[in-house]
């Protein structure tokens, strides 16, 4: 009667075993999951090249004002506005076609670049790629890059550019111009000039300095014999 009694306890102990196995593991799992930190899945930043503009406009066709008064006619293919990006531009990737009024609403001077971006804080544009000016003078500005100062009211560039009029041709590395392409200079230069250009230099009789003197030495260097090529 006793043995088998004990027979029965070993019978139920090996039931329990398994039983206790299992709690056991099931407990160290759930311990381990509680003390785990949960873990964020988060994406990339957004980089400042990759912000979406305010505004897209295809086909523009339209006049801007400055000071109440037009002065530009603008003509592209795509205008994006983007206020995120720092400085907040314009941009006009597809190409740019300015007309140029005076106060009168008269045709001063067409300007196109292949790409353009406008920095409205600064009011600074930036011309890029084929780069061309042709004013009603008959002057014509080439160059593969061209800032226009809307404060100052000047073009600048630092890069080579190209002046021809119908008096003469200038090349150089750096350029400066008032906005009507009337004043201009061009530095680390080569070109050529009429003959006559360069004897009315030549016959100028040497002066002091004064502004008159200053104003012309805007418009270009200060005389000085040119090889003709």
């Amino acid at each position: 009667m006793c043995k088998e009694q004990e027979n029965t306890g070993e019978r139920r102990a090996n039931r329990a075993l398994p039983v206790l196995v299992l709690s056991f593991v099931i407990f160290h799992l759930s311990f381990s999951v509680a003390c785990t930190e949960a873990q964020e899945h988060t994406a990339d930043a957004i980089r400042p090249e990759d912000s979406v503009s305010m505004m897209t406009t295809y086909g523009v066709n339209t006049l801007i004002s400055d000071s109440g008064v037009i002065k530009y006619r603008i003509v592209t293919e795509r205008w994006d506005v983007n206020t995120v990006r720092q400085p907040s531009r314009w941009e006009f990737m597809k190409g740019i076609f300015f007309e140029q009024f005076d106060e009168q609403f008269h045709l001063q001077a067409y300007i196109q670049a292949d790409t353009a971006w406008y920095f409205d804080k600064q009011r600074l544009w930036k011309l890029r790629g084929r780069v061309n000016i042709r004013n009603v003078k008959g002057l014509i500005y080439t160059s593969e890059e061209l800032y226009w100062d809307g404060i100052k009211h000047e073009f600048y560039s630092n890069v080579f550019s190209r002046v021809v009029t119908p008096e003469r041709t200038m090349e150089g590395t750096y350029f400066r111009s008032d906005e009507k392409m009337e004043r201009y200079m061009v530095t680390n230069s080569k070109g050529s000039f009429l003959a006559s250009d360069m004897e009315d230099e030549e016959e100028q009789p040497e002066t002091a300095p004064d502004d008159s003197l200053a104003e012309e030495q805007y418009v270009r260097p200060a005389a000085q014999k040119h090889r003709k090529y």
